[in-house]
């Protein structure tokens, strides 16, 4: 096991503590799913209840107030991923995100790119649609802990390869890319990278001012823990232009508060790729839920609110073992998360998940596997109680 990981108990009980007051969740559930869908936070239930009174009150006399609450989340996304608030499009989900991309890059027939062979399908149907434009989607194995090897993906890059694309996280396995020597890669064979982000913000910091990265998705309702419908898309500022919006209304064009344009005149920055009416219920929400987390300073170096959920996936690893329950995870700390991904031999893992739903546990089944995946706000208590059950 790697050794990186340094522990301030006290600090990280102070963090588990201040988040955990703020999740209903936690009256009835061992929540273990974020992986999948987070329950929301008060802050954000409390925001997404003022929208709902004003909506029914006031009709879209708020609107201007909602808008301007749509426009904090931007430059907060912003701030989350240490790029400029132009770069940042506010999309439905991740699978949006990555379909606009997909959709708009100037591709050539013959052309094709990479992505591991392990990708949830909102990071591998999209490409595959393009083959009837003549590009290619090769696929590089990965291995059983989620892991592939560098040198696969160099050697399937060649003079047509344009793009890497992958998960930073993956859903199943929880292994962590190594983004610096991913984005070397990537620069070092003039190709652009895309990054599903979707198992990593709001966890772990992701400085695109260091990181040269094309393209980010991810939707809020993962780590994030927003509601789901609401996300982001960053394009960097050299490739606005050179992305063809694939799907174009009045909120496109400069002119769009005019609602009589006419003409495709693109807005200047990232928000010509919404196109219409955008999602102000889950957008507030997800401002709220981003706003929380930004305060413990999830996009800052060796943030509190990682080390907490490094912490729970160590002792959720460890208590696993003991029981007999076999475990693949990445040795160094640096590429791991919040998921944990296990098997218990000659069990019926459908039939286990619900078990554990009846006595208030939570958790998920990806890829014939049961799969934790732990918060900052999940305490010993939690896992204490997923290890009982499963012993039962």
């Amino acid at each position: 096991m790697g050794k990186s990981l340094t522990i301030d108990r006290q600090e990280t009980d102070n963090v588990r503590k201040m988040v955990r007051e703020k999740m209903p969740v936690t009256q009835r559930w061992a929540y273990f799913d974020h992986a999948a869908v987070a329950p929301i936070p008060l802050p954000t239930r409390e925001a997404i209840e003022v929208w709902l009174r004003q909506a029914s009150e006031e009709g879209d006399t708020c609107w201007p107030q909602w808008a301007e609450g749509t426009e904090r989340l931007r430059t907060n996304a912003a701030t989350l991923l240490h790029c400029e608030r132009d770069e940042i499009a506010l999309v439905p989900n991740t699978s949006t995100g990555i379909s606009l991309i997909a959709e708009g890059f100037g591709w050539q027939p013959g052309d094709n790119l990479v992505i591991p062979d392990n990708e949830f399908p909102s990071n591998s149907l999209p490409w595959q649609h393009l083959l009837d434009k003549g590009v290619e989607t090769r696929r590089v194995p990965a291995f059983a802990n989620g892991s592939f090897q560098l040198d696969a993906i160099a050697q399937a890059i060649d003079s047509r390869t344009r793009m890497i694309s992958l998960s930073w996280v993956g859903f199943s396995s929880g292994f962590r890319v190594p983004l610096d020597q991913i984005c070397d890669l990537a620069e070092s064979k003039g190709v652009s990278l895309f990054l599903d982000a979707i198992q990593g913000l709001g966890v772990f910091p992701l400085d695109l001012s260091r990181h040269p990265i094309d393209f980010v998705a991810a939707d809020g309702h993962k780590w994030m823990l927003g509601p789901e419908g609401a996300g982001l898309l960053f394009v960097r500022k050299k490739w606005i232009d050179r992305i063809r919006p694939s799907i174009t209304g009045w909120g496109s064009v400069q002119q769009s508060w005019k609602f009589s344009a006419q003409e495709l005149e693109w807005k200047s920055n990232a928000s010509r790729f919404e196109a219409g009416s955008a999602n102000m219920v889950g957008l507030i929400g997800f401002n709220a839920s981003l706003e929380m987390l930004l305060g413990l300073g999830c996009h800052l170096p060796n943030n509190q609110v990682a080390q907490v959920v490094l912490e729970n996936a160590n002792c959720i690893e460890e208590s696993l073992r003991n029981l007999g329950a076999k475990v693949e995870l990445p040795e160094s700390w640096d590429n791991r998360s919040g998921i944990v991904s296990f098997e218990l031999p000659g069990k019926d893992h459908d039939a286990m998940r619900q078990h554990l739903l009846k006595r208030g546990v939570v958790l998920s089944v990806r890829q014939g596997k049961l799969r934790a995946s732990t918060h900052v706000y999940n305490n010993q208590s939690d896992i204490n109680r997923l290890i009982e059950h499963l012993e039962d």
